[in-house]
C-alpha cells in the first residue's frame, strides 16, 4: 500500500492513490442521479455530462498532484479557478441537486492553498454556494447541512494538508540523519584506522628505508630491522582486527530497533521495548552480544515461518541461584515449529539455528530455552498469560535467552553458568 505523504513513484502507488482519492466521489451520486433521471432537455444533459467530467478532472488533478509539494503555482491556481467556475455554472443552470459541487471546490481549496489563502476561500466557496442555493431554498435549511459540510470538511482538508506536508518532511528528515550519521561513522572509522595504523606505517616505511641503507655494509643489522618490521605489522594486523570486531559487534539497542522495524514490515504488530533495562549491572560486550544474536535470530525466523499477527520481546532482568541475569523473550502467537524452519524442525528436537544460538551462550555462560504450543503461551513471563492474544488455537512459539550479568560494586564474583529463574 502506498505510504501516507509519500510521493508516488509507480503506476501501482499511482492506482492505489487514485482509488482512495475515488472514493470521496460518491458525493456527486445527487449530479449523477438529476442527469439519468432525464429532468433535463438533451442539451442541456449533454453539456452538464461534458461539465462534470471537466468538474471531476480538475478536482482530480488538484487532489493527485499537488497536496504534496507544489512548484507550479500557476496551474495551481487556474486549475482552482476553474473548478469554481464549473461549479457555479453547473449548480445555476442545472438545479440545486448539484449544489454538492462546492464541497470538492472547498476540499481543493483547502487541500493545495497556503493556510492564510485557505481560510478565505473556504469561507468564500460556502457563502457563493449559499448566495446561489437561497434561490429555491431558504438560507436556513441549507446552511445547517450542506453549508456546514462545506465548512467544515474545506478546513479539515487543510488539517490533513499539514498533516501530509509534515510527514513528508519528516521522511526527509530521517533520511538526513540516517545520511549524517553514516558519515559521522565513516569520518570515526577513518580517524580509528588513522590513529591504528598511521605510527606502525611510519615505523614499517622507516625500518624499511634503514634495513635498505645496511643490506650491502651490515647485513645482521639489516635482518634486525626487519625482524622488528614484521612484529610492527603483526601488532597492527591485530590492531586492526580488533578495531573491525568492535565495529561488527552486535549491540542490543540496535537489534531491538532492528527488530521493530522487521516486524512493522512484515504486518506483525510488534510488542518490543525501545531500550535496554538499566541498572548497576550489565552484560559485558560478549553476552550482549550473544543476546543481540538470538534476538535477531528469533526474529528472522517469526517473520519468514510463524505466519503470527503479533509478537512480543521482553528483556528482564532476574535474580537466580546463580546470580543477576537478563533474560530476553520473543513470543509469538504463530503456527509454531515446523519441518525446516530454523527454529525447532519436527522430530529432531533442535535446528541449526538453534544449535548455533545454544553455543554462543553456552560459550558466555548463558542458556537457552524454548517451547511451543501451551507451554508458549503459559511459561513463566509470558506476555499472552497462558493464552493466545491472536490466531485462536495456533500454537506459537517462544525462545527465552538468558545471560549472567556483571556483579555491581557491592556484589561477588560475576557467575559462570546459570541455575534456574528465582
Amino acid at each position: 500500500m502506498h505510504s501516507f505523504g509519500q510521493p508516488v513513484l509507480d503506476r501501482r502507488q499511482a492506482r492505489v492513490k487514485l482509488a482512495w482519492i475515488g472514493i470521496w466521489l460518491v458525493f456527486l451520486a445527487g449530479p449523477v442521479k438529476d442527469l439519468i433521471d432525464g429532468g433535463h432537455g438533451v442539451t442541456a444533459t449533454v453539456l452538464g455530462s461534458l461539465g462534470l467530467t471537466a468538474f471531476v478532472g480538475c478536482y482530480l488533478t488538484l487532489v493527485f498532484r499537488y497536496t504534496t509539494r507544489i512548484r507550479e503555482w500557476g496551474v495551481v491556481y487556474v486549475t482552482l479557478a476553474a473548478l469554481a467556475v464549473l461549479a457555479v455554472v453547473l449548480a445555476v443552470g442545472m438545479g440545486t441537486s448539484w449544489l454538492g459541487l462546492f464541497v470538492y471546490v472547498a476540499v481543493a481549496a483547502g487541500a493545495v492553498l497556503p493556510m492564510r489563502r485557505a481560510v478565505w476561500a473556504i469561507p468564500a466557496v460556502t457563502l457563493t454556494m449559499m448566495a446561489i442555493g437561497t434561490r429555491e431554498t431558504d438560507a436556513a435549511d441549507l446552511f445547517p447541512g450542506l453549508g456546514v459540510t462545506t465548512l467544515l470538511v474545506g478546513f479539515a482538508m487543510t488539517g490533513v494538508r499539514q498533516l501530509i506536508r509534515t510527514t513528508v518532511e519528516l521522511r526527509q528528515a530521517r533520511a538526513t540523519v540516517a545520511q549524517l550519521a553514516a558519515n559521522e561513522e565513516r569520518l570515526r572509522l577513518s580517524r580509528d584506522l588513522h590513529d591504528l595504523l598511521g605510527h606502525s606505517l611510519s615505523l614499517i616505511t622507516l625500518k624499511s628505508e634503514l634495513a635498505g641503507r645496511m643490506l650491502p655494509d651490515h647485513p645482521d643489522k639489516a635482518a634486525q630491522q626487519v625482524a622488528d618490521i614484521e612484529q610492527v605489522s603483526r601488532q597492527a594486523l591485530v590492531d586492526v582486527r580488533e578495531a573491525v570486531t568492535g565495529y561488527r559487534r552486535l549491540t542490543l539497542a540496535g537489534q531491538l530497533a532492528g527488530a521493530r522495524t522487521a516486524l512493522t514490515a512484515a504486518g506483525i504488530e510488534a510488542d518490543v521495548p525501545l531500550e535496554v533495562p538499566g541498572g548497576d549491572a550489565a552484560p559485558d560486550e560478549e553476552r550482549e552480544a550473544a543476546l543481540a544474536w538470538a534476538l535477531r535470530e528469533a526474529v528472522t525466523n517469526v517473520v519468514r515461518h510463524s505466519g503470527a499477527k503479533h509478537c512480543a520481546v521482553t528483556l528482564t532482568r532476574r535474580q537466580t541461584l546463580a546470580g543477576p541475569v537478563l533474560e530476553l523473550a520473543v513470543e509469538d502467537d504463530g503456527v509454531g515449529p515446523s519441518e525446516g524452519a530454523a527454529g525447532l524442525p519436527s522430530g529432531s528436537g533442535h535446528g541449526n539455528g538453534l544449535t548455533g544460538l545454544r553455543e554462543r551462550l553456552d560459550a558466555v555462560g548463558g542458556v537457552l530455552d524454548v517451547a511451543s504450543g501451551e507451554r508458549a503461551g503459559a511459561g513463566a513471563g509470558s506476555v499472552f498469560g497462558g493464552r493466545r492474544r491472536h490466531g485462536g488455537d495456533r500454537p506459537g512459539f517462544r525462545l527465552a535467552a538468558r545471560v549472567p550479568l556483571l556483579p555491581g560494586p557491592a556484589e561477588g564474583a560475576a557467575p559462570t553458568a546459570l541455575g534456574s529463574s528465582a
